[in-house]
């Protein structure tokens, strides 16, 4: 049985893939939930990565839940209020926080459809491109469930409470036109046209020293919950940091010098 999440690397930018075709990447096992937890610490940890492509094999980015699991009353969705209540907190409520920590900036393909939990975890990400076949859709109360996997802080923050609480309240997909109406996604392309552009602005991320990315994608996830002076006193350790960095001193001489900057990670 092949992995639930395929890795490939090409320098300095890392595309990583739901493989799950057959079911629409739908998440329903806890070891699905580890391997994305897992994937984030290695990616942490190699400070050569400096940019990630997440995307789905097949037609779904991520169906979310498995519903035949939650009809089965199986897996995550066995047992007692109170081990279900346990299931969530150490499976799926383990993938927001490790991506929300992983300082390697993260671009989201969204190939195909990407439903309740598969949208949360779209919205973890820090740039969302989306195929223009595809659709979105914040859907657990159409299963008479609420949204388990950061989706009720993640999206009012993205696209505003009212569209939030219109895409949360009805369970209604929508589609990519919309999605970028709201903000939600950056882009749309032609299906065919997703991945190689997705993968073309990682490599653009990836072109800038991964210091100065991954310590810029920290400064504005905190900024999110700071007061400015608070924001300016991390920022003023950072910019420390930074000042003092190998490739800080390339970065120059290569701008002074009008050529091309050769990076190493120092």
């Amino acid at each position: 049985m092949s992995p639930f999440l395929l890795v490939e690397r090409d320098g300095a930018v890392v595309t990583a893939t739901f493989n799950r075709p057959e079911e629409r990447n739908a998440i329903s096992e806890v070891e699905h939930s580890e391997a994305i937890v897992d994937f984030c610490r290695d990616m942490a940890r190699d400070t050569s990565v400096r940019a990630i492509v997440l995307t789905g094999a097949g037609k779904a980015f991520c169906a979310g839940g498995n519903v035949k699991n939650m009809a089965d009353r199986v897996g995550m969705f066995g047992g007692s209020p109170y081990e279900i209540r346990n299931s969530y907190r150490t499976s799926v409520q383990m993938i927001g926080p490790a991506i929300s920590e992983l300082e390697v900036p993260i671009i989201a393909a969204i190939n195909g459809p990407a439903i309740g939990l598969g949208l949360d975890i779209a919205c973890m990400c820090d740039i969302r491109i989306m195929a223009d076949s595809a659709v979105v859709a914040e859907s657990y109360v159409k299963l008479g469930i609420i949204p388990g996997g950061g989706g009720g802080w993640l999206l009012p923050r993205l696209i505003g409470p009212q569209r939030a609480n219109l895409m949360t309240l009805t369970g209604d997909a929508i589609d990519a036109a919309t999605a970028l109406d709201y903000g939600l996604v950056a882009e749309v392309t032609a299906g065919d046209a997703l991945l190689p552009r997705a993968q073309a602005l990682a490599a653009k991320i990836a072109a800038n020293p991964g210091h100065a990315t991954r310590m810029a994608k920290r400064l504005m996830r905190e900024g999110a919950h700071m007061k400015l002076p608070t924001l300016l006193e991390l920022a003023a350790g950072y910019q420390a940091l930074a000042h003092y960095s190998e490739d800080h001193q390339e970065a120059i001489a290569a701008f002074l010098g009008k050529r091309a900057p050769e990076f190493k990670n120092k």
